[in-house]
């Protein structure tokens, strides 16, 4: 179990048989007992701070959740190391503080043009404050955390570092130990993951007077030691057996002390200590310099709307946007941008085993941040994202986990930044997503990739789509298959643009049949998914998803509150059709379907702002009866409201000649204290700790809510959705 399911135990007093030292600190030479050690369990999703150094010699991303140090990932935007780091404090006689739970947290930003986070944790007791500043050494791959700890009642305090690694994407197979010569607590897997071991070092700039290597929940666990006997009574040297361990470190305070903390990483012991020691050595303020002005360089010359710059809450949401979207992208695999550095409700995932999360790339979400990041004025980066894609596109048949053989040409659900290939590609989850494939062919028209050898690439997509479309295994949410008019607005908009790659590279015959095919789908889509026999409303309305051609059939679909007919579930994916150019906004059936999806999915916050969930009955969230983890062990899980949801409408009254400034307010306003966008926000009144119209412990920041916001802000300035391809607005006359 993870440091949350230990907060309220009190372990036994450790049975010491070792020799006294100087303070009267026994001392346990050798190894550790207690292998391997408890379960572990990830962190919240909810991120309210994360960075990175802008270039590729810093292979190290941080993030922080509950006030403290959260996932840590080196040497792949896809590789989490770390579940937690974060300080304890006691008084050595009457009380034993975890920093996460017994202080309040304020997150800010010292400069809204660098992801360099301040946390201030303050006492719940109001005997300390604990002030952190979060930054990468851009020469190195080392996280930096400058630390003040200052006494506010004059008393005098014990701090311990605690850290708790979870090397190579797991907490189970760990070991660790003191490196007396570099004054470091040192660990490694031996684990090969992604063609490589992963090894830590944790070294403070003060030192640390007392140290321990052991695993947790068991009486090795400094964290039990601490809070049985207010002092590290028990030290071990090595925990040499591969488990779960947990590593402390005392750092020397007074009344007010300022420190760093460095985590050094490399793919030995000695490489992540040299690491950790060449940082300490450059100091912190060298390296907090540079990463400030990698991150200002990278902003020079990027757009800074109008409809942003004048307020300071959405220019920085803005540009942590902007600036998160830059920094998702690996640094050994560019192009590769992960969908978000967090596990959803990842306190009640096993960390005990490499855990997909949302650190993987979408073809998806990759389009999503692409678009944005096009019409911010980074065209580089767009352009290696449709790159990486079309060098990851499946070129033989493959079955994932669904048992369906798909054809060439398909993309994977999610890959590693590393991607997918073969016969049978491994993380590719339950189905293939039509929208996936046609996607990454309007970006590849967006950026200009349309050269011959990307042309053979992009044929065997659309030929794919046209042969297996339009029904789709899976659509856009991920779990269910069908003719959904989100994904056909997407298989005709990535025809449409492979239709005019093919005439650039003189293939005129399959230019025909892409447009023929999505004429042709463009003109059958109302009959396939509006209904007119309904429960909501007049009856007539899009379909979320239709299993046939029938919209009005009584056709049932399961979900986790019950079986539905499918023709009364609602969702706004027919917006996509107007983002997309296929329809314009004052299309009729468009335009009919709007009372129906906001009488059933949208809900209003207490201050106005206007949220929309994904579709009537999702189940996609905590629990319904008390707002904790997901999947809940009672009540049914309740998907909450998506803030990328209001983008997306927003986008749609821009294309209707209406402003869209309230939809970019409502995204600003649910962004958490780091001003990053959460997938989902909670959606009725406050409780269980939760606060209407923020974040769940869902993924904070979610990089395509990110883009959404990016993307509608850019919008606002020009009157109309800036990603929608012009191709396919000259073909149907949407413009």
């Amino acid at each position: 179990m993870g440091w949350g399911a230990r907060l309220g135990r009190v372990g036994a007093a450790l049975l010491l048989g070792a020799s006294a030292m100087g303070s009267g600190t026994a001392y346990a030479a050798g190894d550790a007992p207690g292998a391997p050690g408890g379960g572990s369990s990830w962190t919240t999703g909810d991120k309210p701070a994360l960075g990175t150094a802008t270039n590729a010699a810093s292979k190290v991303w941080f993030t922080v959740a509950k006030g403290v140090t959260s996932e840590v990932f080196y040497p792949r935007a896809d590789v989490p190391d770390v579940q937690d780091l974060q300080y304890v404090v006691t008084d050595g006689s009457s009380f034993t503080d975890l920093e996460r739970e017994a202080t309040t947290h304020t997150v800010s930003m010292p400069d809204e043009k660098s992801p360099e986070y301040t946390v201030t944790n303050t006492a719940t007791n109001g005997r300390y404050r604990l002030t952190e500043t979060y930054v990468t050494d851009p020469s190195r791959s080392t996280l930096l955390v400058k630390t003040r700890f200052q006494s506010l009642d004059g008393g005098s305090y014990q701090l311990h570092a605690l850290f708790n690694p979870s090397l190579a994407g797991s907490g189970g197979n760990d070991t660790g130990a003191w490196d007396a010569s570099n004054g470091a607590l040192v660990a490694s897997d031996g684990q090969a993951v992604f063609g490589g071991t992963v090894a830590s070092a944790l070294k403070s700039s003060a030192g640390f007077t007392t140290h321990t290597s052991g695993y947790s929940g068991t009486s090795s666990d400094a964290l039990t030691d601490l809070r049985a006997n207010r002092r590290l009574t028990g030290q071990y040297d090595t925990a040499n057996s591969a488990g779960n361990i947990v590593q402390a470190g005392q750092v020397p305070v007074g009344a007010d002390t300022t420190f760093t903390l460095a985590l050094g990483f490399g793919t030995d012991r000695a490489t992540a200590a040299s690491t950790a020691n060449a940082s300490l050595s450059a100091g912190f303020a060298a390296a907090e310099s540079s990463y400030g002005s990698g991150w200002h360089g990278y902003l020079t010359g990027k757009i800074v709307p109008a409809s942003v710059s004048g307020n300071t809450l959405l220019r920085r949401t803005y540009l942590v946007g902007l600036m998160t979207l830059h920094g998702l992208e690996d640094k050994t695999f560019p192009g590769a941008n992960v969908a978000s550095l967090a596990t959803p409700w990842g306190d009640n995932v096993d960390g005990g085993a490499l855990n997909d999360g949302y650190h993987r790339v979408w073809a998806r979400d990759l389009y999503q941040q692409g678009t944005a990041l096009l019409a911010a004025g980074d065209a580089g980066q767009a352009k290696r994202m449709a790159q990486w894609l079309w060098n990851h596109q499946q070129i033989t048949a493959w079955t994932p986990g669904d048992g369906v053989t798909y054809g060439p040409g398909s993309f994977p659900r999610y890959s590693p930044v590393g991607g997918v290939s073969g016969a049978t590609p491994q993380q590719l989850g339950c189905c293939e997503q039509l929208d996936q494939d046609a996607f990454p062919i309007v970006l590849a028209w967006r950026t200009g990739l349309t050269d011959a050898a990307t042309w053979s690439k992009i044929k065997l997509t659309a030929d794919h789509i046209v042969g297996f479309g339009p029904g789709t295994p899976g659509e856009r949410w991920e779990e269910e298959g069908g003719v959904s008019p989100s994904t056909v607005a997407a298989e005709i908009a990535g025809l449409v643009c492979a239709g005019d790659i093919a005439r650039r590279n003189g293939d005129t015959a399959s230019a025909t049949t892409y447009e023929n095919t999505a004429d042709s789908w463009r003109n059958s889509l109302d009959g396939w998914t509006f209904t007119t026999s309904g429960y909501f409303g007049d009856h007539s309305y899009y379909e979320r998803i239709e299993h046939d051609t029938n919209p009005n059939d009584t056709y049932a679909r399961a979900f986790a509150d019950g079986t539905w007919w499918e023709r009364d579930i609602v969702d706004g994916g027919f917006l996509e059709l107007v983002r997309l150019g296929v329809r314009p906004a004052s299309y009729g059936n468009v335009t009919a379907s709007l009372p129906e999806l906001d009488a059933v999915a949208s809900v209003t916050a207490p201050n106005g702002d206007v949220y929309w969930h994904r579709y009537n009955h999702d189940s996609y969230g905590e629990s319904q009866d008390d707002g904790t983890g997901w999947p809940a062990g009672h009540g049914h899980p309740t998907g909450r409201a998506w803030p990328l949801l209001s983008g997306e409408r927003g986008e749609y009254e821009l294309a209707a000649g209406r402003p869209a400034t309230a939809q970019l307010k409502v995204m600003a306003d649910s962004a958490n204290d780091g001003h990053l966008i959460p997938e989902q926000v909670w959606d009725r009144t406050d409780q269980y700790g939760f606060t209407f119209g923020k974040a769940t412990g869902s993924a904070a920041p979610l990089a395509w809510a990110e883009a959404q916001y990016v993307r509608l802000a850019l919008s606002i300035d020009v009157g109309r959705p800036v990603d929608r391809p012009s191709i396919v607005t000259s073909r149907y006359g949407t413009s």
